[in-house]
């Protein structure tokens, strides 16, 4: 990237294997702090440490070495240095083997949690025109280089002011490319497949050019986990289960009623995308889609979800990677009116005396539903 002309994040990438704690401290002190330890071989956040002082670096690369040999097989670590009020913004690529290569709008990933991402949206809030033609043109210049063939993604850090700084190639499709298909009218699977087969872009209805947006599209990850509770993975069953449908919403998902969710593997359960012609319509979408989403069973970070969307800063386009430590550390869910009225239920039936049995206590054979004591949802007393 750097001998062609894109700016790259200022690091430490090692010459060798071999490299010891001193070194890596010197190339630390070197870029200042803070700065993050990365794996060379890794992805989706893992073998990554941030190192806000001289002090935490060495526990730092032992930890970050660990993850990686365990997830990639590989140990090897760089550092870079973090840079602070950036967007994470990606443009989707699609090159042939026959020498061209197409940039189809970026993505903005921005909304993260221990480097996840949780929100994608297209076209990013934080681009305008210039710096949006600026990105895909270093995009294309990183693929062309490289001699790339295939669906492919080149991630950059978005400064204030424009200026950018590259991060990485995905070679590969990534969770998020239903944004990118919604505003191009795209289906990236299918042009993939087609560059496999040895077919030019434009047989695939592509041009060099690539494709400008069109209208906004965001996706949400549903997960199954805990926010309340430090985002603890959260498997069970899935007892009921409502995906939300309609005009401009789609939902890539993996389970359905009946099926269990493990504890082994990634928690994802699905992906809901929408698309609108303004980014304002788009979000509005989006919370109707997620108020209709329903899952009962294992927990999820839907009620999260919403809470993000309904922020002011979210709304205003406002979204630093670190925008969830800003605005949603210790985030607890609202109290929900269902919950309550089943609690109330409860707390009413098992009262001493309202019901028979030793004490007053319940007996084997107790229903909450059974009680007659003039308690109804959301109806209050008689």
């Amino acid at each position: 990237a750097e001998s062609h002309g894109v700016p790259a994040v200022p690091g430490f990438r090692p010459d060798s294997d071999a490299v010891d704690a001193a070194t890596f401290a010197a190339a630390a002190d070197r870029l200042g702090y803070p700065v993050l330890v990365k794996a060379a071989a890794g992805g989706g956040g893992r073998g990554m440490r941030i190192v806000p002082r001289a002090e935490d670096l060495r526990a730092a690369l032992g930890a970050a070495e660990r993850e990686a040999r365990a997830a990639f097989g590989d140990g090897r670590l760089f550092l870079e240095r973090r840079l602070a009020d950036v967007r994470h913004v990606e443009v989707q690529i699609l090159a042939d083997a026959h020498g061209h290569t197409a940039a189809l709008g970026e993505r903005e990933c921005s909304v993260q949690r221990r480097h996840q991402k949780l929100i994608e949206e297209s076209p990013s809030p934080g681009a305008d025109p210039a710096t949006r033609v600026k990105l895909a043109a270093a995009a294309v210049a990183v693929a062309r280089a490289a001699g790339y063939v295939n669906a492919g993604t080149v991630e950059f850090l978005l400064a204030p002011g424009g200026r950018f700084y590259f991060l990485e190639v995905n070679t590969r499709l990534q969770v998020e490319h239903p944004v990118t298909e919604l505003v191009t009218g795209v289906d990236l699977v299918k042009a993939q497949l087609r560059i496999a087969a040895g077919e030019t872009l434009a047989r695939a209805g592509i041009s060099d050019d690539g494709a400008a947006p069109r209208g906004h599209a965001l996706e949400c990850r549903v997960c199954a986990e805990d926010p309340a509770e430090g985002f603890r993975p959260s498997p069970g069953p899935i007892l009921v289960l409502d995906e939300p449908a309609g005009p401009g919403i789609r939902v890539d998902s993996g389970i359905r009623e009946g099926w269990e969710v493990p504890a082994a593997y990634d928690s994802l359960l699905a992906k809901v995308i929408v698309w609108e012609r303004t980014r304002e319509a788009a979000v509005a979408r989006m919370e109707q889609a997620l108020r209709g989403y329903v899952i009962l069973g294992c927990g999820t970070n839907l009620n999260f979800l919403q809470d993000v969307l309904r922020h002011a800063a979210f709304r205003r386009g406002e979204t630093p990677t670190d925008f969830l430590e800003r605005h949603f550390t210790g985030w607890r869910p609202a109290p929900s009116e269902l919950a309550l009225g089943l609690a109330a239920a409860f707390a009413e039936a098992e009262t001493p005396g309202r019901r028979g049995g030793e004490n007053g206590g319940r007996t084997r054979d107790w229903d909450p539903w059974n009680v007659g004591s003039g308690w109804r949802l959301g109806g209050g007393r008689d």
